[in-house]
């Protein structure tokens, strides 16, 4: 019977504890999509209650890695699933707990200012795209950013990375990119500019149909909140609350 509390797993030939880098990645991705639609929902309508939610799963979550065992975390639990028939890549523990730590401690100001004070404004974006940053190059690309950081601390070394980008290594030929590579992705992406400027003009030029309001300009419904002058959204959150 597997202990209770720990982190990592003690596997023969590693000289550290190691997670399994596809759960983290998957569980990564997991909290990624919830964390997005909880972004949107309260960036674009304005009702912040799915965000207060996934806050507070969010702080369960890590509490529950960090302090208990990554194993019983339920984003790992369902990372598990998803990768349940795929070979192990092991990782080392030590660098992905301190990464944790600094997730834990965003849900923990997050938790404070959205769910106990109910502030709202630039801080509250600024950290919550800190957090998609971070679980998105660590579900994407496989790249822990606070792993960086645990690499500048003293007598602080990352071992068994994913990918092994800690080791010492030489790119295989089809790895390199060159002159044309880069010129395919500058020419994909002026096709793309000039396709954008011909054929799809900007929203404003574009005659749209209004649809009924179910409110009028004056009524107090139609008041933009507080943080969203703050952050410049007035006009979208009109939008978006049939208030235009």
């Amino acid at each position: 019977m597997s202990k209770l509390f720990g982190f990592g797993e003690a596997i023969p030939g590693y000289d550290v504890p190691v997670l399994n880098e596809r759960e983290v990645r998957a569980a990564a991705g997991i909290l990624f999509l919830f964390a997005l639609v909880s972004f949107l929902n309260s960036w674009l309508m304005g009702n912040f209650r799915l965000t207060r939610i996934f806050v507070i799963a969010f702080l369960i979550d890590f509490t529950i890695r960090i302090f208990i065992n990554p194993k019983y975390s339920p984003s790992m639990i369902f990372g598990r699933l998803a990768v349940i028939n795929q070979q192990p890549e092991w990782a080392g523990a030590p660098q992905k707990r301190f990464a944790w730590a600094v997730g834990w401690t965003l849900a923990v100001v997050m938790f404070y200012l959205i769910v106990i004070e109910n502030v709202v404004g630039p801080i509250n974006l600024f950290v919550c795209l800190a957090c998609l940053t971070l679980l998105f190059f660590e579900s994407a690309f496989g790249i822990c950013l606070a792993c960086k950081i645990y690499n500048l601390l003293p007598s602080r070394q990352a071992q068994h990375c994913p990918g092994g980008v800690c080791e010492v290594f030489v790119r295989h030929e089809s790895q390199k990119i060159g002159p044309i590579h880069a010129a395919i992705v500058v020419a994909f992406l002026g096709t793309l500019a000039l396709v954008a400027g011909r054929w799809f003009p900007p929203l404003e030029a574009v005659p749209m149909a209004v649809a009924p309001t179910t409110a009028a300009p004056t009524d107090p419904k139609c008041t933009p909140p507080d943080w969203a002058v703050k952050i410049g959204h007035a006009e979208m959150w009109k939008l978006h609350n049939n208030c235009k």
